[in-house]
């Protein structure tokens, strides 16, 4: 079965990049003169992806009215016979069927995954957390999706990390198969020593599930932190029905980091034909006075 539908958890409170998330979501902070979470929508649309419920909480209205039709500026930038930015305005709230759904409680990701039962039905779906911005040529989701159609399994999106990011992120305990997959029997949510990290694997901002998600996470405890960790799920599946995970491509930046940020604005800018040439000349400018 076609991986069709896609949520992506956004109703975390941003609190790594205080202040500016005290009254913007995280999700809308741009890279270069678009916002994070318009990135992970193309994401997924690009790889097939129909249908995005988007998790929000209070305060984040303005992610509902990015990816809504704006009358009053299209009326203006018709008007002044700007087609281009016409066109790319109308582009956004075209991108694919976007619905929002608020998680009342942040509960963790786990809880936000569970508020998407009724959208998904009976059918496979993809998770692209909100944080995580992965840009290359061949969509990290699409990637993942492949591997679902082939294996018939949920999927996780890994990668190697340091043994000190390790602690702030998962560990998996996996075995190659072939093309960069691996099988996954087993994971821990953010391993604080050695003896309880798997490996160096790590789930990076993407994942594909079944609908079996849904009944484990009815009686999943509070894990890390006192939340609901969708790791602690998907570990019960993993060493229930086992898993597959897809060492992904593309160039992944964290936008809950303040340096993620930095490295994401100056990496896309520097890979823009309207503005890499200037960029990267100030920037040789710039390193000369360091």
């Amino acid at each position: 079965m076609k991986v069709k539908k896609a949520i992506i958890p956004a109703a975390g409170l941003g609190t790594r990049v205080l202040p500016m998330t005290k009254a913007s979501p995280k999700e809308m902070l741009p890279i270069v003169d678009k916002p994070a979470i318009q990135y992970i929508v193309e994401e997924a649309v690009a790889a097939g992806i129909e249908d995005v419920l988007i998790i929000t909480n209070r305060g984040k209205g303005i992610i509902e009215d990015h990816f809504d039709f704006a009358p009053e500026l299209e009326a203006r930038l018709e008007a002044g016979g700007k087609t281009a930015e016409l066109e790319e305005v109308r582009r956004i709230a075209r991108l694919c069927n976007v619905t929002f759904i608020r998680q009342k409680e942040t509960k963790g990701l786990g809880h936000a995954v569970s508020c998407a039962r009724s959208f998904v039905g009976n059918e496979p779906f993809a998770v692209l957390y909100g944080d995580d911005v992965i840009i290359g040529e061949d969509p990290a989701c699409a990637q993942l999706c492949r591997a679902y159609e082939k294996y018939g399994k949920g999927v996780v999106g890994i990668r190697e990390v340091t043994p000190e990011q390790i602690k702030k992120y998962s560990s998996m305990k996996v075995e190659p198969l072939q093309d960069g997959c691996f099988a996954v029997t087993d994971m821990v949510e953010k391993p604080q020593t050695p003896e309880e990290t798997f490996s160096l694997y790590s789930i990076l901002g993407r994942c594909v599930l079944t609908p079996d998600i849904f009944d484990i996470l009815e009686h999943t405890a509070p894990g890390a932190g006192g939340e609901i960790q969708l790791t602690d799920a998907m570990k019960e599946m993993a060493q229930t029905a086992g898993m597959i995970g897809v060492a992904f491509t593309g160039n992944r930046y964290d936008m809950g980091n303040k340096l993620g940020i930095l490295q994401a604005t100056c990496e896309v800018a520097l890979s823009r034909p309207d503005l890499g040439p200037d960029f990267a000349a100030y920037l040789k400018e710039l390193v000369r006075t360091l």
